[in-house]
C-alpha cells in the first residue's frame, strides 16, 4: 500500500514529520498571518447557499404555520396588563420568552420537569400570531416566544428578532433608521403645512 502523493514520507529510521511534535521556537502553523508576511490563513468555506436558503425556507414554513395554530400559554403569577394574571414568561440571558405550548401533553411535560405536575395550570389558547404580534411588544422588554421549551430538540424558539416579531420589538432592528425615519415625517409633515 503507497502513501498519497505529495505528503512528506518520514526519513529511514526517522519520524513522520506531519505526526511530530512542534518545536516551540518553530512557527506553530504555516497558514499562521504573521506582521511581515502577506500569506493569510485560509478563509472557511462558504456556505452552501442552497443549503442555506432550504433552511430558511424551511423556517419560514414553520412560522407561518405557527402564526396560523392556536397555542396553549399558561397564565403567570404575576399581574399583567388591566390588572388580570400575565402570561406564564421566562427569562434567558436578558431576553423575556412567553411560554406557549402546542397542546395539553406538552404542557403536562413542562409541568412534570417543573415537578408542578399535580398543580392546576390555568391557561389561554392564543393564535400565534397574536402572540407575536400583541403580546411580544406589549411585554415592553426584549421577548420572545418558546414552544414546548421542555421538549428538547422538537421544541422551537421565536426569537425577538426582525422578520419574525413586528420591527419595533426586534433586537436587531436599526434604532438610527428609526431616528432617520421620524425625521423624514416630521420634514414630510412640515412641507404640507
Amino acid at each position: 500500500m503507497s502513501d498519497p502523493p505529495g505528503r512528506p514520507q518520514p526519513a529511514a529510521g526517522g519520524s513522520d514529520p506531519a505526526r511530530e511534535e512542534s518545536d516551540p521556537a518553530a512557527p506553530e502553523n504555516e497558514d499562521h498571518v504573521s506582521e511581515e508576511s502577506d500569506v493569510r490563513a485560509p478563509e472557511p468555506p462558504p456556505a452552501d447557499d442552497a443549503e442555506v436558503a432550504a433552511r430558511r425556507q424551511a423556517f419560514a414554513e414553520l412560522l407561518g404555520e405557527f402564526r396560523r395554530t392556536a397555542v396553549l400559554v399558561p397564565l403567570g403569577d404575576e399581574p399583567g396588563p388591566e390588572e388580570e394574571r400575565g402570561l406564564l414568561t421566562a427569562d434567558f440571558n436578558g431576553i423575556r420568552f412567553i411560554l406557549a405550548f402546542s397542546d395539553e401533553q406538552a404542557l403536562a411535560r413542562y409541568a412534570q420537569a417543573r415537578g408542578e405536575f399535580s398543580r392546576e395550570w390555568t391557561y389561554r389558547t392564543i393564535l400565534g400570531a397574536r402572540l407575536l404580534d400583541v403580546a411580544v411588544p406589549a411585554a415592553g422588554v426584549p421577548c420572545g416566544v418558546a414552544l414546548d421549551c421542555a421538549d428538547g430538540e422538537d421544541g422551537m424558539v421565536f426569537p425577538p428578532v426582525m422578520g419574525i416579531v413586528p420591527d419595533e420589538a426586534a433586537v436587531d432592528r436599526d434604532p438610527d433608521a428609526d431616528v432617520h425615519e421620524d425625521r423624514n415625517l416630521d420634514a414630510n409633515k412640515d412641507a404640507g403645512r
